[in-house]
């Protein structure tokens, strides 16, 4: 869309507060904005003068047309461009993040509450508080709550059925007074609700009821000459006005309110929110906005503002900022101090964006410099085994076994250089008995691509192989096999002189033994050799474990594997209960497995 097009339909834009919306050719909508004045707001992208950014440059010149709607108020303006933008998501407005990642501290909706932390909402009609954005801010809250009032960590039904039919028994956390056993009817639903009340109140930043609460009890304790339990609790007393202490930095007469600063890079804007309740300092977070199109501080104040207040929950009555927004709420004060202790606040705000913007910054620096990195070595590898491509996904294999028992395998999976440790396999040698190291190689190579072909999964770049020609030969059989031979680069490492050997080629190469490509080789070389060890190690382990679980009279292989399954060990075993070994195996089994034990520590 040019300055004709829009100058032919000005004359007929209201001078009134509305909503626009840019579209394209294909009739999808890229930007929706508002405006108080719908014909100076859409003039402005026009005018010459205008020294638009670049982005707001394309979008203009990709639109075909530009619709409107208009509104009673600037109010009005701003839910509905909320909303449309929900709708359309156009690509030049700037979405926020939708914080579904951020935790949360949930109060499960349940007889005997649990309180925990978690990343997932459920509509049980538990509540959640938060979110927080710091993961360590919500487990010191957590720890704080549990030294302060001892809740059950089980997720046993405690039903007042179950209760009173004495269905369970109380565990260690009951032992060690972490719990007071509401699962056998040693505390009361009334006292356990009392404590959750408590909590919520922390949870809310309402220091002083949790306060007098404690006291009362201090109080009623000493009255019953129960100085030590009293004594107790006056020390998580003291504990909770040390974390009360650390969180009030803000003047108690300030009560409830919601601190917004804004401040604008060239392509970025950054939002400091600090959440206060009662004097305190509830909860931070800084939003970093990529910036689409030309906007004003104002503009993104009037995008995060309700945006953040909804996400974390606030309904405060006062909010401060450093530029003024178009946004109103009804019964909502928003200012922009200029002396006293507001003021620190907003200064506050500001410190907190200037921090968060050095560490963005460096942190984009630090994944460009990373990317630079990997690609400058697969570069110098791609040259180095005159490569085609450059081997961004590199495979390597090696296998383990001890005189030919136990045989096993491993493939370690290098994207950009670097370990994808999620994505290493290992493997139980199958069709090959006894020792023979070229068969083994020949078995996991065909499995694996076989696998990846069946799965439609992508090849990769480069495959290596643990040892010199034998090795290599052997996988390029597998490879023959699948018909794929001719699609991946496939190397040998030979591990006396660290020769590079080819396919075909009886004469290796040698890669300088400072280049980075070959550092790269050899870490892959070394990986799978430690991955295969470490897991050939676990398979002896379990069996030699399985033997001596076997050796129990009532134990095949399948119920040894499941022992060590639950228990980890052959020692955790032995040292279960007969209770807990039934749990697992039956009675009868659970029985004899505990009397053979009991005989061999007899013995002992």
């Amino acid at each position: 869309m040019n300055r004709d097009d829009f100058n032919n339909i000005s004359n007929t834009l209201p001078r009134t507060p509305g909503v626009y919306m840019f579209v394209d050719k294909a009739g999808t909508p890229i930007y929706i904005g508002k405006a108080k004045n719908l014909k100076n707001r859409l003039s402005s992208y026009f005018i010459p003068e205008y020294n638009l950014r670049n982005k707001t440059r394309v979008m203009i010149k990709n639109a075909v047309k530009i619709n409107w709607t208009v509104v009673q108020s600037e109010a009005d303006a701003l839910i509905l461009e909320s909303t449309w933008i929900k709708q359309h998501m156009p690509r030049y407005n700037v979405m926020l993040k939708d914080g579904k990642s951020y935790g949360y501290i949930c109060i499960k909706n349940e007889r005997f509450p649990r309180v925990y932390f978690t990343r997932e909402i459920i509509n049980d009609g538990s509540t959640y508080f938060g979110p927080y954005t710091s993961k360590w801010r919500a487990k010191i809250l957590l720890k704080l709550i549990k030294d302060l009032f001892p809740l059950r960590t089980c997720n046993l039904n405690l039903s007042e059925e179950n209760v009173d039919a004495k269905k369970y028994k109380v565990c260690l956390e009951y032992h060690i007074e972490n719990c007071l056993g509401p699962c056998v009817g040693k505390e009361s639903e009334k006292d356990y609700n009392e404590k959750i009340n408590q909590i919520k109140h922390i949870l809310k930043g309402q220091f002083k009821p949790v306060k007098d609460h404690l006291m009362a009890e201090i109080h009623e304790l000493a009255a019953k000459m129960k100085f030590e339990k009293a004594q107790e609790l006056k020390e998580k007393l003291i504990a909770f006005d040390d974390y009360q202490a650390k969180s009030t930095v803000v003047n108690p007469s300030i009560k409830n309110c919601d601190v917004f600063a804004v401040e604008l890079d060239e392509d970025y804007a950054f939002v400091n929110f600090i959440k206060i309740i009662n004097g305190a300092i509830i909860n931070t977070h800084t939003e970093e906005v990529n910036l689409k199109i030309d906007m004003t501080e104002s503009d993104i104040l009037d995008l995060v503002i309700p945006a953040l207040r909804e996400r974390f929950n606030s309904n405060a009555p006062e909010i401060l900022v450093n530029y003024l927004p178009e946004w109103v709420s009804e019964g909502i004060t928003v200012t922009v101090p200029k002396i006293g202790d507001k003021k620190k606040l907003i200064d506050l705000s500001v410190k907190n964006i200037k921090f968060n913007k050095l560490q963005f910054f460096e942190s984009r620096n630090k994944i460009a410099q990373a990317k630079n990195h990997s690609h400058r070595i697969l570069n110098t590898m791609k040259n180095d085994l005159k490569m085609d491509v450059l081997p961004k996904h590199i495979e390597c294999f090696d296998n383990s076994n001890f005189q030919g028992s136990n045989s096993v395998a491993s493939c370690v999976v290098f994207r950009n250089a670097k370990p994808a440790k999620s994505e290493y396999r290992h493997f139980h040698i199958k069709t090959v008995e006894g020792q023979n190291d070229f068969a083994f190689m020949e078995e996991i190579v065909y499995r694996r691509y076989k696998r990846l072909l069946e799965e439609n999964q992508s090849l990769p770049d480069l495959i290596i192989t643990d040892g010199g020609k034998g090795q290599l030969s052997s996988a390029m059989k597998s490879l023959n096999k699948l018909g794929i031979a001719d699609k991946i680069t496939v190397i040998g490492i030979a591990k006396r002189l660290e020769e590079i050997f080819f396919p075909g080629d009886s004469i290796p190469i040698y890669i300088d033994k400072k280049s980075e490509s070959l550092k790269v080789i050899q870490k892959a070389r070394n990986e799978a050799h430690r991955f295969a060890i470490t897991f050939h190690r676990d398979q002896r382990s379990k069996r030699v474990h399985k033997t001596e679980l076997t050796e129990i009279k009532g134990v095949g292989d399948k119920t040894a594997q499941k022992l060590l399954t639950s228990f980890k060990s052959v020692k955790n075993i032995e040292n279960a209960s007969q209770d807990e070994l039934s749990t697992i195996v039956g009675p009868a089994l659970g029985k004899n497995i505990f009397k053979h034990f009991k005989r061999q520590k007899t013995k002992g």
